[in-house]
């Protein structure tokens, strides 16, 4: 064995993940630390997923390495691996020798001249607004790494998460992101990117379960050596912290085959806001999230956490998921643009849920652009979620939906009974000022709007309480089945009626003053599944949302979208039916609004709070609606015209921490 030194090799695939680490630890690192450490050739590139692989030197680290690897599963030789140079590429490669080379079987395989990038450009894009685009602009051109933008992002979250102005938008950092970043930097430089992600550091609202270990190896008879746990996946709540569940979310999977960095996890309204009558924006773990705009505002949920990042830009993109109302409202509280996709259009695998019959899985980002650009992304079957079998044969690219002119001969429109009516929805006046603007913005833009064009039901969305029924019912079900699927959970919760009493037995954790509610578990607890009443209650939701709703007032009026205020009652409509709906901002409270109390710890409306706009259509008119927010968007730039309030806006930049 020659002398050793310290190195990092991985080798990997872009669909199943496998890894080679090098290490100074005498003659091999070993998956888990099941593997023997002297490891020899065999294994097949089709059935290594989520493995780490073990390695050996067997020449000097200062000349040329050879390094066999070999998995349980048999039957590779290195020169298929060699060979397969359209599937297999190193990730990273880190010497202390600078004149290192690195082979496979005596094949020199990475120069590690090659890993360093040449000199940066001046100025970066600034964080607040830095859209995906630029952030990829700067990568390719070396201008900053990714390991650069996880150092930026980390800090930006550290300046106003907690300290500062204490938004706390951000729930738990991942330890390995860094690490993720710098394999990103180097693929980049091998073998191109993967996609407009690769490399883009993204948040997860904290219902969407990510693998508890990250995929890091562990050497389980090395002392000091420990698995470097990844994120927890809790709902916001202590009863799930500390819970392993059995893999990524379907959207997960999906955005690391990308070449995304998962960031972290966002704040959340506790359990989706399915817990009781709580503040939006407040979780036992995450504590009372607030808006950016005005201190200590509602920021409305449940991804309040994601729509707080998003707009001040602690991050690239992020990811919420919503029920009713849960992208929608924070994108609009928030002044950011959110897709709240089709049901059925995005994986809800390893989503906490509340509703199969509602639940969906969408982007919040600074523009439509970027959120179309996730959503290409995340959007496409999954065999753990059969509702997306329902979805088109093809799913579109969401980025060419992006036309300036997308509204141009286009019927949109405006359902103004009820939805537009301050006494019922509560919604201040100046919301409907700006509406009326918008309007006359969507005629200049080419559209025809019909107005009115009142859906038959909507008196009924007041009070109606059939979504609520399906509930209850659906939420004992699946949580339960949620619970029991995890591989363990250090609370012991392993049901519903668990999760109730472990809020009771541990007030100080789950039940401050203020926070004490948990109604809505305690009535779904009580249900005793599927039966007529459901039944009925599903049938009349259809009914509201389609039959009398949006199929039948856009088929009336031939419309190709209908439009409205974010605020009130917009998104019931839709999430009846799962129906897409697409927002943007539209403007802002004005300086001399009264502020209003909102949670025990929050208020609204307040001075300078923004509020959006939102275009919704029948089932997979996302491409469409995609389309019209974003030339909405392009033409009045409403995000543009504010920003946070000053403590609320961080400073750390990445020149900052360029070469750090």
């Amino acid at each position: 064995m020659g002398s050793s030194a310290s190195a990092l090799i991985f080798l990997s695939s872009h669909d199943p993940w496998c890894r080679v680490r090098l290490r100074p630890f005498g003659d091999g690192f070993c998956s888990r630390g099941r593997e023997n450490p002297t490891c020899t050739t065999s294994g097949s590139p089709s059935t290594w997923k989520n493995t780490c692989i073990s390695v050996v030197c067997t020449a000097s680290i200062f000349h040329y390495t050879t390094v066999h690897i070999r998995h349980p599963s048999g039957g590779v030789s290195h020169s298929t691996l060699l060979n397969s140079a359209s599937r297999w590429f190193a990730l990273a490669l880190a010497l202390f020798s600078a004149h290192a080379s690195l082979s496979l079987s005596g094949r020199v395989f990475l120069p590690l001249s090659n890993i360093f990038r040449a000199g940066r450009p001046p100025s970066p894009p600034a964080l607040y607004e830095a859209s995906v685009h630029e952030l990829q602009a700067g990568l390719d051109g070396g201008q900053f790494t990714s390991v650069d933008l996880v150092k930026a992002y980390f800090a930006r979250i550290e300046e106003v998460n907690i300290e500062g102005p204490g938004l706390r938008a951000v729930l738990e950092l991942n330890p390995s992101a860094l690490e993720q970043a710098a394999l990103l930097d180097a693929e980049r430089k091998l073998a191109g990117k993967r996609s407009q992600l690769h490399g883009i550091p993204i948040l997860l609202k904290d219902n969407i379960a990510t693998i508890a270990s990250e995929g890091n190896c562990v050497r389980e008879d090395l002392p000091g050596l420990t698995e470097l746990l990844g994120m927890n996946t809790t709902a916001g709540s202590f009863s799930l912290l500390g819970s392993v569940v059995p893999e990524d979310a379907g959207v997960v999977k999906r955005l690391r085959k990308a070449g995304a960095i998962i960031l972290g996890k966002a704040n959340l309204s506790e359990f989706s806001r399915f817990r009781g009558r709580l503040a939006s924006g407040w979780s036992g773990r995450g504590g009372q999230a607030s808006n950016a705009y005005f201190p200590h505002t509602d920021p409305c949920g449940s991804s309040s956490g994601s729509g707080i990042a998003a707009s001040i830009g602690l991050v690239a993109v992020t990811l919420g998921t919503e029920t009713s109302g849960s992208i929608t409202c924070p994108a609009s509280r928030n002044n950011i643009a959110g897709i709240k996709p089709t049901l059925g259009l995005t994986s809800r695998a390893g989503v906490i849920p509340i509703s199969v019959h509602q639940d969906t899985v969408g982007p919040m980002a600074r523009s439509i652009t970027d959120a179309a650009i996730v959503l290409s992304i995340i959007a496409g079957k999954d065999p753990n979620d059969n509702y997306t079998f329902a979805q088109p044969p093809v799913v579109p690219d969401y980025t060419k939906a992006l036309n300036r002119n997308a509204l141009e001969g286009k019927r949109i429109g405006v359902p103004r009974r009820v939805f537009l009516n301050d006494s019922i929805t509560k919604n201040h006046p100046s919301i409907n000022v700006e509406f009326e603007k918008a309007l006359l913005t969507i005629k200049a833009l080419g559209a025809t709007v019909v107005d009115p064009a009142d859906l038959p039901s909507a008196e009924e969305f007041v009070t109606s309480e059939n979504d609520t029924m399906v509930f209850h019912v659906d939420f004992k079900i699946q949580i339960n089945e949620y619970l029991k699927g995890l591989l363990k959970n250090p609370s012991g919760v392993r049901s519903l009626a668990n999760l109730i009493t472990f809020n009771n037995d541990n007030p100080e954790l789950e039940q401050p003053a203020g926070f004490e509610d948990q109604s809505e578990f305690i009535t779904s607890e009580a249900t005793d599944g599927y039966n007529a009443a459901y039944f009925a209650a599903l049938a009349a939701d259809h009914d509201l949302g389609s039959t009398r709703g949006i199929d039948f007032v856009l088929k009336k009026f031939n419309l190709d979208a209908l439009v409205l205020p974010a605020s009130g009652f917009t998104p019931r409509p839709a999430a009846v039916v799962g129906y897409p709906i697409v927002t943007v901002p539209l403007g802002f409270f004005p300086d001399d609004v009264t502020i209003g109390p909102a949670g025990p710890a929050t208020v609204y409306p307040a001075p300078g709070v923004p509020f959006g706009l939102s275009f919704f259509g029948t089932a997979f008119s996302d491409f469409e609606l995609v389309g019209f927010g974003f030339a909405y968007e392009q033409k009045t730039q409403t995000r543009l015209a504010r920003k946070a309030f000053p403590a609320a806006i961080p400073k750390t930049q990445l020149k900052d921490v360029i070469g750090k």
